[in-house]
Formats: C-alpha cells, sequence, structure tokens
C-alpha cells in the first residue's frame, strides 16, 4: 500500500517508519517542502514530495499537523481520499477555539467539514508515539494493547484497522465520526495503553 504522511514531525516520523518497517510504501512531506526533508529521506528510506504530491501518492493519506494547519490544505486533493486524521488540540499551542471547548463538535468533525469528500477517519491520535513505536506485539499475544478509530466509512476504518494490526495492535472502533471525542486528549482512553477488553469499556464509559 501507498501512505502519503502530511506532517514531519515525530507523529508522522514513526507512523512513516512502522509502515515502511512492514512494507509500505511512503512519502513524507510538509509545509516547507522535499528539500527540507532531506536527511528525513535518507534516515526513513522513504520518498519525499510536497504535500499535493503526497495526497496524490497515498492510497491512504494520512494528516498529522497542528490542528490549526488543516485550513491550509486544499479540499479538492483530498476528493474520494481515504484520510487518518491524527491531529489533537492543545490549546497552549494552537490558541482556544471555542466549539471545541464547549464540547460543540470534534477536531474530526472540524476537519471533515474542510474536507468534506475526503473518507477521513480518526486514528493514531491517541497513543504516544514512544508506545506506537515499542508495544506493538503480535496478534493474539496476550495483553496486546488496542487503539481507536471512528468514521462514517466502514471501509476506510477496516483499512485503518488493518494498519493498526500490522503495526501490533488490536482495534477498537468508537463509532461514527462524531464519537471522536471519546478519545480526544484529556479523556481517560487518551494515551494510555489499555487492552481491547480495558478500551472498550473505557470508551463506553467516557462522558462528555
Amino acid at each position: 500500500m501507498k501512505i502519503g504522511i502530511i506532517g514531519a514531525g515525530f507523529v508522522g516520523r514513526v507512523v512513516a517508519q512502522k509502515a515502511i518497517a512492514v512494507g509500505h510504501d511512503v512519502m513524507l512531506s510538509n509545509s516547507r517542502g522535499p528539500q527540507t526533508l532531506f536527511s528525513q529521506r535518507a534516515a526513513l528510506q522513504c520518498a519525499t514530495g510536497t504535500i499535493a504530491e503526497a495526497i496524490a501518492f497515498g492510497d491512504i493519506v494520512v494528516i498529522a499537523i497542528p490542528l490549526p494547519a488543516y485550513a491550509t490544505l486544499d479540499p479538492q486533493l483530498f476528493d474520494g481520499r481515504i484520510v487518518i486524521d491524527a491531529a489533537n488540540y492543545y490549546f497552549e499551542r494552537d490558541g482556544h477555539i471555542a466549539a471545541l471547548d464547549r464540547g460543540e463538535t470534534t477536531t474530526s468533525e472540524m476537519i471533515a467539514a474542510h474536507l468534506p469528500k475526503a473518507r477521513l477517519v480518526k486514528a493514531f491520535n491517541a497513543i504516544r508515539m514512544v508506545d506506537l513505536e515499542t508495544n506493538g506485539m503480535a496478534s493474539g499475544a496476550p495483553g496486546r494493547n488496542a487503539l481507536p478509530l471512528c468514521g462514517d466509512d466502514a471501509a476506510a476504518k477496516a483499512l485503518v484497522a488493518t494498519l493498526y494490526d500490522q503495526f501490533g495492535f488490536d482495534t477498537v472502533d468508537a463509532g461514527l465520526l462524531a464519537e471522536g471525542w471519546r478519545f480526544e486528549r484529556g479523556r481517560p482512553a487518551y494515551c494510555v495503553p489499555m487492552d481491547r477488553e480495558t478500551l472498550e469499556a473505557t470508551l463506553a464509559g467516557t462522558t462528555r
């Protein structure tokens, strides 16, 4: 599978590393242009390109950028694309966003509204990247950690769940995209290692 990644920070680099390790082709991009990714290209042994090139390259496109930067993305480039939203809201970094502070929407719903023809899945946002690097286990292993996802497109979620499994994690489907608040920053399931049963119970018991 081809995976285009927007964002070359810690999240983008670790997802790229994990994807390459299991045999996927990766193109890394950032807002500053591929010339700034020379060392990452050599270290990860991946392709680099512009954001537009990474979107066109990917069977899956990963958005791994600070939340407000989603507004700079060209919606037309995402038409029909499976998109993983790995973004999180940090008001200390992003400034206060009133609708999120009031619980009126979720980060993924905001991005989905900007990319209305994308097949958006919220995933890879509720795990520390150091844990993504080191905590993966073989399918069926006792105590295997699980990761949440949500989205409105069942086929897109199934494909992302395949990535979770390849990276060494079980999947817990939290439901439609509107349920993404259950594993946003500050919720009990956010960045806390849990097995499938514990994560299912934690998500179900989370209040807004």
